[in-house]
């Protein structure tokens, strides 16, 4: 078994995940001077109005009332940033005529800005001006309007998007791959801002107690963390949160070694529920491996996930495979089937296409191939 700070990383990285959508979604909620979920929304400063969706929009300084804003924050060099564009410009094309306007915000010169413009997606075959035509693409180097925005909200990462309603207020603000509903909503009025601040409250709260358990589990401490988890689920008032406590409990005590035939249980469910998802199969998978590489004992799971994701491997989408097989080879290595592990590996390097996944997975077949001959030397040896 290895030391307790190394088994708490995943433990540490599966909390941060189980928190996914706080950290992008937490509005600030502290004194006047912070941006909230009710706050004004601050007036726009923006240097370069860079598209105007096609002439369709003029530059706003003010918010004018009756109108719906989305003023979201964006980079060049931001992968999820440039993926989110295609979204927003058909969000901007089907609300057009509903009084809508999409303010994309980056920090960057002009120049930049300008040059990915002019380049091309080979994904859609379109240059990002064409993609970004519907909207308003906007650059302000003097980061004005990120500070009123990004800073007083207590925002670090992007993309994120502000939702201003018809009052001028901020209705919502999160990532804009999920802003839909959230938009559909204001714009027929049936938007509820309190019921949504209240939420943004209990996940600022559920932060600050996964916060407080990494710590725990960073310092060995699972135990406590445990204890820590079962009381958040005793008072967890709604489904989700009662879900994500169940989750990060039984998963504290996979990575603290105290796996029960409650949380073996619990896993196994969770795998069958999985079932006709190869993605999410395989992230399960990843994920056990890598608690096993933390030390953590997985055996228990172990032969469970290995029939769960031949089984899935088989209707997986072509492009899936590659994921797949590699997933299998880890999790069989694991187990100590070098044979099967050797056979998935080269089946993920002969389903992959791409020169660079390719070679990467070929440098972890070399690696079993080599532990499995290291292997045959040692028998010998012995003989």
């Amino acid at each position: 078994m290895k030391p307790a700070h190394l088994k708490s990383r995943l433990t540490l990285t599966f909390l941060m995940c189980s928190a996914v959508g706080v950290w992008t979604l937490m509005p600030g909620m502290a004194s006047a001077k912070d941006l909230g979920i009710g706050s004004k929304a601050p007036a726009l400063d923006i240097e370069h109005w860079v598209q105007d969706g096609n002439g369709f929009f003029k530059p706003i300084r003010e918010f004018e009332e009756g109108k719906v804003y989305v003023v979201e924050f964006w980079a060049t060099w931001c992968g999820p940033c440039i993926n989110s564009m295609p979204h927003l410009a058909e969000l901007q094309n089907k609300y057009r005529g509903n009084g809508v306007q999409i303010i994309s915000v980056s920090d960057e010169s002009l120049d930049e800005v300008k040059d990915l413009l002019g380049k091309k997606n080979d994904d859609v075959g379109k240059t990002f001006a064409e993609i970004t035509a519907a909207y308003s693409l906007t650059t302000d180097p003097d980061r004005s309007v990120y500070k009123d925005y990004m800073d007083a909200a207590k925002q670090q990462g992007i993309p994120t998007a502000f939702l201003v309603g018809k009052t001028g207020l901020v209705e919502w603000i999160g990532h804009p791959v999920e802003m839909d509903q959230p938009l559909a909503a204001v714009i027929e009025g049936k938007w509820d801002r309190e019921a949504y601040k209240e939420e943004m409250v209990a996940q600022q709260k559920m932060q600050e107690s996964i916060q407080h358990l990494s710590m725990l589990a960073s310092a060995g401490k699972f135990a406590e963390a445990i204890q820590l988890a079962e009381a958040q689920l005793k008072n967890a008032t709604s489904e989700g949160a009662k879900q994500q406590w169940t989750e990060i409990r039984h998963s504290l005590k996979l990575s603290g070694g105290m796996l029960d035939d409650e949380s073996i249980g619990y896993f196994r469910e969770r795998l069958k529920s999985l079932k006709g998802d190869p993605y999410a199969i395989a992230r399960f998978g990843y994920s056990l491996y890598s608690q096993a590489q933390q030390g953590a004992d997985v055996k228990p799971l172990l032969g469970d996930v290995i029939v769960a994701v031949e089984a899935e491997t088989k209707n997986a989408d072509p492009e899936l495979k590659p994921l797949m097989f590699n997933t299998l080879a880890m999790l069989a290595s694991e187990s100590g089937d070098l044979k099967k592990a050797i056979a998935a590996q080269q089946s993920a390097v002969d389903a992959t296409d791409d020169e660079r996944q390719k070679k990467r997975l070929t440098l972890m077949l070399d690696e079993l191939k080599q532990k499995a001959a290291g292997g045959k030397e040692a028998g010998d040896t012995g003989k």
